[in-house]
């Protein structure tokens, strides 16, 4: 039961990554690497703020808005120098590398021993219950730290969910949206679509070092190598989640995407569980990511082929 919750806790605050990715690539179709060093320096940020006594919500809003200023940078190196999209990700990827190890000081800072959100969520869970003692649903136990945090991580990333459809919902939102559908258009309609991309990126951004953050206080460290291979987890999470929910409505989207990013990761959950060899686990990613790629085309090309022999058939019968 403990792989069940932490899974679902893991999933639903990378969920949080996925959301910044969907902005990026699906929105604005940029290819934007900058996930992978933003989602560290917004880990970084809350773990060293954190281990100076910061509240834990400061040290999170202030992962935010780091995050913000990483695809603001990526943003304007695209848009003002004129440097390719996937270029300019890799620039602020690389610069942030350096830029993590220095606001970290050291490769790795543990959490451990300080105050954060899951330890706000085990003290606030304890004082509703009044005791400090596990869970039981179902028969199954569940630590109080754990069942606290799958709770925070719900209600964060619903409250994130909803905020993010309030605000594609208005002018602004809107005038994004457009700007990644359509940028002749909506520029002919006065719209500034560098800005639109600047704007965007660092919303993304920002829900993935938000993310980073959260990771960060669950785990109980920051790392400096926390953040390879997290694009293509927030992609994965978007495939699974498009194939999930089937519609491209904005609010089955957003939805779509966070029951991705839980899903993928209790695939890779009961994968470890079955003996898989940690090392490998970036290998099975990938082969997961891949087979998320390919099989919602081959369940179109079996369906066409179904209705290509159906139909000679009905229309003998007829």
């Amino acid at each position: 039961m403990t792989l069940l919750i932490g899974a679902l806790t893991m999933g639903l605050v990378l969920s949080l990554l996925a959301l910044g990715v969907f902005i990026s690539f699906r929105i604005f179709e940029f290819p934007d690497i900058t996930a992978e060093g933003s989602i560290t320096l917004g880990a970084a940020v809350a773990a060293v703020l954190l281990s100076q006594g910061v509240h834990p919500f400061a040290a999170t809003a202030a992962a935010f808005a780091a995050g913000a200023l990483a695809g603001t940078t990526t943003g304007v190196i695209h848009t003002r120098f004129g440097i390719n999209k996937l270029l300019s990700g890799i620039l602020v990827m690389t610069a942030l590398y350096s830029i993590n190890l220095h606001v970290m000081g050291k490769s790795n800072v543990p959490l451990l021993s300080e105050r954060t959100l899951a330890t706000l969520a085990e003290h606030a869970v304890a004082w509703t219950r009044g005791s400090a003692g596990e869970f039981h649903v179902w028969g199954w136990s569940i630590g109080l730290r754990d069942g606290a945090m799958l709770l925070a991580a719900l209600l964060v990333v619903t409250v994130a969910g909803v905020l993010l459809y309030a605000f594609f919902k208005t002018n602004l939102g809107t005038a994004m949206q457009a700007a990644g559908d359509n940028a002749q258009m909506i520029r002919a309609l006065g719209v500034n679509v560098d800005t639109m991309i600047v704007l965007g990126l660092a919303v993304s951004n920002a829900l993935i070092a938000l993310s980073g953050a959260l990771l960060a206080q669950y785990q109980g460290f920051a790392d400096v190598q926390m953040g390879i291979g997290m694009v293509v987890w927030g992609l994965a999470s978007i495939i699974i989640g498009e194939a999930l929910v089937g519609v491209r409505q904005l609010g089955f989207i957003i939805t779509g995407a966070v029951l991705g990013s839980v899903l993928f990761r209790l695939l890779v959950a009961i994968a470890l569980r079955a003996g898989l060899n940690p090392n490998d686990l970036k290998l099975v990613t990938a082969v997961f990511v891949f087979a998320a790629l390919i099989l919602p085309r081959l369940l179109q090309r079996l369906g066409a082929s179904r209705r290509a022999v159906a139909a000679p058939e009905a229309s003998r019968i007829a």
